[in-house]
């Protein structure tokens, strides 16, 4: 029977994958204008919320609220940036790494122990990296940077998560980030401003409010399960993305691409199962 938290994760997932596309939606917008809206969504529904049931905005753990929030913030400007410059199924499986980074970094911050075989699917997902940037000369250097630099710093985000456990209402995590998130994308938008038209308006709204949901059922999954079990559920996105690109962008990929996101997904569900399988056997021996 599958698990709340893996539900709440999946859900949490094809919400963000509809994100996604009304991002691609606004090429015109900067990606940093976009996160300010969405920023502003977040703010007031999250304040509003945690207002009305009382709960303190500011939270026990400040510290490690705020560098979720600031890692939070720099994942998506570099991730929204990708959207926008690149088709949308790639930019989706370089943020695949981000399980990757995640059990990584847990290491240090959470304990997460990495067996050797591990490694090795770490090193597949890396070399379908390689692979989509050396046969899609779509994705450049500097765009495939921004999506491993996105990947690494939701990585650092999770963690913190995870460490905060059930110490934190899910809301108060997720109301840090606007308000790490505002001062940075408020300043630049105000030197930078695109004003919106039309159905831009919607879409930037859209942003926010899908955004927000999608955060509230991800941080729930991340402090109600093992952080390798619900990370890597991630994947089914490349799903969403191929789909979506195909149908409403008209992306396709030569071969070797496709073999490339294949390889990213396969490293990152092989880790999944091989810690789920260690899980099992540590369970009957003890």
């Amino acid at each position: 029977m599958i698990s709340k938290g893996v539900l709440y994760m999946m859900l949490a997932t094809f919400i963000f994958a509809v994100m996604n596309v009304l991002v691609k939606y606004l090429p015109n917008i900067p990606a940093i204008e976009i996160i300010l809206f969405r920023s502003i969504v977040s703010f007031f529904m999250s304040g509003v919320t945690l207002k009305l049931k009382g709960i303190p905005l500011f939270g026990k753990n400040k510290k490690i609220l705020l560098i979720r929030g600031l890692a939070g913030a720099v994942a998506l400007m570099m991730f929204f940036t990708t959207l926008q410059n690149i088709p949308l199924a790639s930019a989706v499986t370089l943020m695949f790494l981000g399980p990757i980074f995640t059990a990584l970094i847990g290491i240090w911050i959470v304990g997460e122990k990495v067996k050797p075989l591990q490694w090795v699917f770490f090193a597949m997902s890396f070399a379908g990296i390689l692979m989509i940037k050396g046969f899609d000369p779509r994705v450049s250097p500097y765009m495939a940077f921004l999506g491993i630099g996105a990947a690494f710093c939701s990585g650092i985000a999770y963690n913190m998560i995870r460490k905060l456990k059930t110490s934190e209402h899910p809301l108060v995590i997720i109301f840090y980030f606007p308000l790490v998130t505002l001062p940075i994308v408020g300043a630049y938008s105000a030197l930078n401003w695109v004003m919106p038209h039309g159905e831009e308006w919607l879409l930037l709204i859209g942003v926010g409010v899908l955004t927000q949901i999608a955060q509230y059922f991800m941080t729930i999954a991340y402090q109600s399960e093992e952080l390798s079990k619900v990370a890597n559920i991630n994947f089914i996105g490349i799903i969403y993305a191929l789909g979506f690109g195909f149908f409403l962008f008209d992306e396709t990929f030569n071969v070797l691409t496709y073999l490339g996101m294949a390889a990213v997904m396969t490293g990152v569900v092989l880790n999944v199962v091989y810690k789920n399988r260690l899980k099992k056997n540590e369970a009957v021996s003890n």
